[in-house]
């Protein structure tokens, strides 16, 4: 598949690069989910920068690739017995004082489990010889607790030493159909529902489809459960470095998230356990679930749901993981006819997140979100408002457009359009498959 979208990572990666060359030396960490496209971003941007990878490996191993791509790409030679990165790093320190070149640290954060004291030891060779360097050092990490530790937390050698940061997200709905238009101009709009739904946009996801020729709901799925299929496994390979051992409680949660199950109280109930630590620790240092309020509602309120932020994590959650009796025993037409029995409610909630961030990214918005009221009473799927211009959509998001009642929505929204939207100029909307 040929690359995509980008642009304005990739001319912020250039301008800093060029911050190095003429000013000083620059430290970037890039954080994104596996699978989002960090290094591929990164090797279309520098073709010909020294790139280290840590893998799990003996920190002497490393040293010896490491070793062996700067006399690659540099065509400099290190001389000694070096068995440590922090002779590595320090090299590269003093050669960079007469020389600009670009090194890349892929997966970042494995550091943390080889030898911790890297980071302390990156941070005395940075502030010593930062000055007067023209390295432009980006540091890459999809691990987003750990990149996020070693970043942000005050504590951690290396606070407060980056000069930028990138998160890098998925591919949004414009370049899903920018993608599908390139590899199948007939696609449907039932296509680019289900592509969006299974791959939430992520660009590994979307590439093994695209190279599997899976552009129809049948196909996506059948690729999904085929033999041997990455997808199987992607959940639990993505989460267990992040949870550690502790994972299935994380796992059952965002189970019943995904399976709309989605109030605290009602989880607990469910699990017989307080799980207000796994919900905060879900949020906000994993940023793998989302607190949903009712639009205007306080900070404060306890009318919280929950929802799973990765499309893919969602879908995989709700039909992998609680199913993974049928997945171990290869049960893939059992599955499928679980998939394909609940696809039309399942896609009828994902059809609402393909709406809200299509609305956010088309709409000048201050603020968008959905609402209801004590007992779910008068649910409103989006709300987009603009503040500045007093305006606001007041949208209905269904699978089928005959099942929206206008008259219906302007009802349920009486209450808020004669409180927190008064004096706004209100549009009311039927978003359907046919807006897609």
């Amino acid at each position: 598949m040929k690359f995509y979208n980008r642009e304005k990572e990739i001319a912020l990666l250039q301008k800093i690069e060029k911050r190095a060359q003429n000013i000083a030396a620059q430290m970037t960490f890039i954080v994104g989910r596996r699978r989002i496209g960090k290094t591929s971003l990164l090797a279309h941007t520098f073709s010909d920068a020294l790139y280290f990878f840590v893998s799990k490996k003996n920190e002497t191993l490393l040293c010896e690739e490491y070793i062996a791509e700067i006399q690659q790409r540099l065509g400099v030679t290190m001389y000694g017995d070096v068995k440590n990165f922090k002779d590595i790093f320090a090299f590269l320190m003093d050669l960079s004082q007469n020389r600009h070149f670009t090194l890349i640290i892929d997966e970042f954060q494995g550091f943390m489990n080889l030898n911790k004291s890297i980071y302390s030891d990156m941070q005395n060779i940075w502030d010593a010889k930062k000055g007067t360097s023209k390295i432009n050092l980006v540091l890459s990490g999809s691990v987003y607790s750990l990149m996020k530790k070693i970043f942000e937390n005050s504590k951690e050698p290396l606070f407060g030493r980056a000069t930028a940061r990138i998160h890098l997200k998925s591919f949004n709905t414009e370049v899903l159909k920018a993608i599908l238009n390139d590899y199948k101009p007939d696609y449907t709009k039932e296509d680019l529902l289900a592509m969006y739904l299974v791959t939430g946009g992520v660009a590994k996801y979307v590439e093994l489809l695209v190279e599997a020729e899976a552009f129809d709901l049948e196909s996506i799925i059948a690729e999904f459960l085929s033999d041997n299929s990455i997808f199987l496994e992607e959940g639990k390979n993505l989460l267990v470095d992040e949870f550690g051992k502790d994972y299935s409680n994380y796992f059952s949660i965002l189970t019943l998230i995904a399976t709309s199950k989605n109030q605290r109280t009602e989880m607990e109930d469910i699990l017989g356990i307080d799980i207000g630590g796994y919900l905060d620790r879900l949020e906000n240092e994993f940023g793998l679930i989302e607190k949903n309020r009712p639009i205007f509602a306080k900070p404060t309120s306890r009318s919280v749901k929950y929802r799973v932020a990765d499309n893919f994590l969602n879908f995989w959650f709700r039909f992998i993981y609680k199913y993974r009796g049928a997945v171990e025993m290869e049960k893939f037409d059992y599955l499928k006819d679980i998939i394909f029995r609940d696809y039309k409610t399942y896609s009828g909630a994902i059809l609402e997140r393909y709406f809200r961030a299509k609305l956010s990214k088309e709409e000048n918005l201050s603020q968008i979100g959905a609402y209801w009221e004590s007992g779910n009473r008068n649910e409103i799927d989006i709300i987009a408002i603009n503040e500045y211009e007093k305006t606001a959509i007041i949208a209905e998001v269904k699978r089928k457009a005959e099942n929206i009642s206008l008259n219906v929505l302007q009802e349920k929204a009486k209450n808020l359009v004669n409180t927190e939207l008064a004096g706004y100029k209100i549009e009311y909307k039927a978003l359907s498959m046919n807006e897609m």
